[in-house]
């Protein structure tokens, strides 16, 4: 392997404790560039998310390859003397660390950052909960439908003559996840300078916050509370869903001046690039629903093929809303390789996600999906915490591994 599909965090150890979607997707990340990410999880069960999902074909999970992905397995039970003493060991000699437990849990298991850094000056923490370390709910059990509530996102989501709805995927917890592999990369660096860790504190309903644009401030100037809109950008048009024959639907974004006159001209309606009330943006804003009205006409007449050809030969911007199939099917997916094979010792060969950003000299790399439960416990507590494999053998005798 060289050096380049190594990653560019190659150098780094990461131990991850905690389960489901916050932490583990933060591990994913971090896993996902290089890094040699250990996840601690209960001998007898292991994550959930190795159970998780709308079926388990085969008696697995088709989550758990992802998530799971790029990561050795540790059995450990936290909740033993033992097992807190081998956690202490590996972290000694780690970068990272990543849970999401309910704040507190790692103080009662003698893991807190103060006691880890005493022994691991360079440490850096990545704590995610749904409330963040501090303030009057940070004890509250916190699951990311609960920070998408309280950062905003599902009072804005949905139609809006019916209750908020889900967008379809966790994204509060990947929100945060991801806000929390930021920071780890934040405080790696500034160790580079101080010699010292510190701890990442991302919470989960902060996470959301922080991508709801100027929902906060346009309510602070205005008084303005922004409500849900459904597929269209209120005041923005056209960017809509529109119906296609066919049972289909497209979505076109031709708000701009420039675009809008390109997209008149592909609907060969000429009249409504000059009509007074779509001529600029303000005017289609105000005519937003007679203006969508129009186009859901004309789009509804024609196939989503026709449309998508006759929309980017006019350079509108314009897409199918995708699925699962038509991902797996288009050449755009195939030539970027944004879907990658890797091979699964029970569902053979899967695809997936690959990595994302893209880098051109260290980029990241699927190099295998998520492993059975403790595969890698007596490889890791032999090189990283010294046991001999008869005081391995003697701690799974009693559970703890």
């Amino acid at each position: 392997m060289t050096a380049a599909a190594k990653g560019p965090l190659a150098d780094l150890v990461v131990i991850e404790m905690g389960t489901l979607i916050a932490g583990p997707f933060c591990g994913q990340i971090l896993g996902d560039f290089g890094a040699e990410v250990i996840k601690l999880e209960d001998p007898k069960v292991g994550d959930p998310m190795r159970q998780w999902g709308r079926s388990l074909p085969k008696g697995h999970s088709p989550w758990w390859p992802v998530i799971g992905r790029n990561k050795k397995s540790v059995g450990l039970d936290l909740r033993t003397p033992e097992g807190q003493e081998i956690a202490r060991t590996l972290i000694a000699k780690a970068d990272v660390v990543v849970e999401n437990f309910r704040p507190g849990a790692m103080e009662k298991w003698g893991l807190s950052y103060e006691a880890l850094s005493a022994e691991n000056p360079g440490l850096v923490m990545a704590r995610v909960s749904g409330f963040g370390q501090t303030g009057p709910y940070s004890q509250r059990v916190g699951y990311g439908l609960i920070g998408e509530a309280m950062g905003g996102l599902r009072y804005v989501t949905g139609e809006p003559d019916r209750p908020p709805a889900r967008a379809g995927i966790s994204i509060g917890d990947s929100l945060a996840a991801m806000h929390a592999a930021m920071g780890v990369m934040m405080a790696l660096h500034a160790r580079e300078r101080s010699g010292r860790g510190q701890v990442v504190d991302a919470a989960l309903y902060e996470s959301v916050l922080a991508v709801m644009e100027n929902l906060v401030t346009e309510y602070d100037i205005t008084g303005y509370v922004r409500e849900r809109s459904g597929s269209a950008l209120p005041g923005i048009a056209p960017s809509n869903a529109y119906p296609c024959a066919g049972g289909d639907l497209i979505l076109i974004g031709g708000n701009g001046d420039s675009i809008y006159a390109r997209l008149t001209k592909a609907m060969g309606r000429p009249d409504l690039k000059s009509d007074p009330k779509f001529v600029d943006h303000a005017s289609r804003g105000v005519n937003q629903r007679e203006l969508d009205e129009i186009i859901a006409g004309w789009t509804s007449e024609r196939t989503l093929p026709d449309l998508l050809e006759l929309l980017g030969a006019e350079g509108v911007p314009a897409s199918r809303v995708y699925r699962a199939p038509d991902m797996l099917e288009d050449p755009q997916f195939a030539a970027r390789e944004s879907i990658v094979t890797t091979d699964h010792p029970v569902f053979g060969e899967i695809r997936m996600q690959n990595t994302f950003p893209r880098l051109s000299d260290t980029p990241g790399a699927v190099r295998w999906p998520g492993p059975a439960l403790g595969a890698h416990t007596d490889e890791v507590l032999r090189a990283r915490a010294g046991l001999t494999d008869a005081r391995i053998a003697a701690l799974r005798d009693k559970g703890v591994v």
